[in-house]
């Protein structure tokens, strides 16, 4: 029998910026296993003016796998900003972008 785990939810809201088509994604659960994939899905279907200055924030985020990593550290090459709070996230952001990671 698999336990609850695996069945952890993930969510991501969008929410507008303050520059026109600007958009912030605020990311809470574990970014693992699907829930890595649906992100890729929700980030594809964005235009392109709301992926200008998009904001990842990952202050709800309390897990991140390997492939999660990845699909950061490209979603940061195309021009995401990840925004990070915790331990955890801090140092993540830190090696994909090579900078100290700051919370806003």
């Amino acid at each position: 029998m698999s336990g609850g785990r695996e069945q952890e939810l993930f969510k991501i809201t969008g929410q507008r910026g303050p520059e026109k088509d600007s958009i912030s994604l605020i990311l809470e659960g574990r970014l693992a296993g699907p829930w890595v994939e649906e992100l890729d899905i929700f980030w594809c279907k964005l235009t392109g003016s709301q992926r200008e200055n998009p904001v990842i924030d990952l202050s709800g985020v309390t897990f991140i796998d390997a492939t999660g990593k990845a699909l950061l550290a490209r979603l940061w090459r195309q021009g995401a900003r990840l925004l990070a709070t915790g331990c955890l996230t801090r140092c993540i952001v830190e090696e994909i972008t090579g900078e100290r990671a700051g919370a806003e």
